[in-house]
């Protein structure tokens, strides 16, 4: 059944925003040039790897060395507005299509995260992986690794179609206050380097 709504509100969202979107890749490519997606491997359901893709929200400018500056010196006013308003997350409905993501679930995290999980925390990906999920909806980036991965492994013990439905509700909510959009002085999530492991 959880595929199943998946699918359906995947699609219905795709068609709906199919202009929006349009327009939103119009602007990427003009203020931010190309490419207009950022892509980037995270891990999926059992760590496997796949895809992500999202509206480009930074530079790619680049420091003496060579190296890209720090992302609070390459995101700009444009790219900030469709992250607090969460547009730039938009393009993952064609990943939920496509099987390798839900709608609800824990945030899929980088793939060089997974060495650094402790086995508690790696119970977050028995699910796939979602847009949105009860981490987002209780605090979002505010939140410490540790209590995002304890809500994460929540979710997992606890999914239901009811709950899925309870939290794409409150994830309107959120989006519409636009809160808890960055961890203080970061532009998203500061880095996770790991925690205590515990067996």
């Amino acid at each position: 059944m959880k595929r199943v709504l998946d699918v359906v509100l995947a699609s219905v969202a795709l068609l709906v925003l199919a202009l929006p979107l349009l327009i939103v890749m119009g602007l990427v490519r003009r203020k931010l040039g190309s490419p207009v997606f950022f892509r980037q491997t995270r891990a999926g359901l059992d760590g496997k790897p796949f895809e992500v893709i999202k509206f480009r929200t930074m530079t790619d400018e680049r420091g003496a060395d060579g190296e890209l500056l720090p992302d609070a010196q390459r995101i700009t006013p444009f790219g900030w507005t469709i992250r607090r308003t969460s547009i730039d997350e938009l393009p993952e409905l064609w990943c939920v299509l496509k099987g390798e993501m839900s709608l609800v679930g824990p945030r899929p995290l980088p793939a060089f995260y997974l060495p650094l999980y402790s086995a508690e925390q790696a119970r977050r990906l028995a699910v796939k992986p979602g847009i949105t999920g009860w981490a987002q909806v209780n605090g979002r980036n505010s939140l410490s690794w540790e209590e995002k991965f304890r809500l994460d492994v929540w979710y997992v013990d606890h999914q239901s179609l009811w709950l899925d439905l309870r939290i794409l509700w409150r994830t309107i909510g959120t989006v519409l206050a636009k809160e808890d959009i960055s961890a203080e002085g970061e532009v998203s999530a500061t880095r996770f380097c790991g925690s205590e492991k515990t067996p």
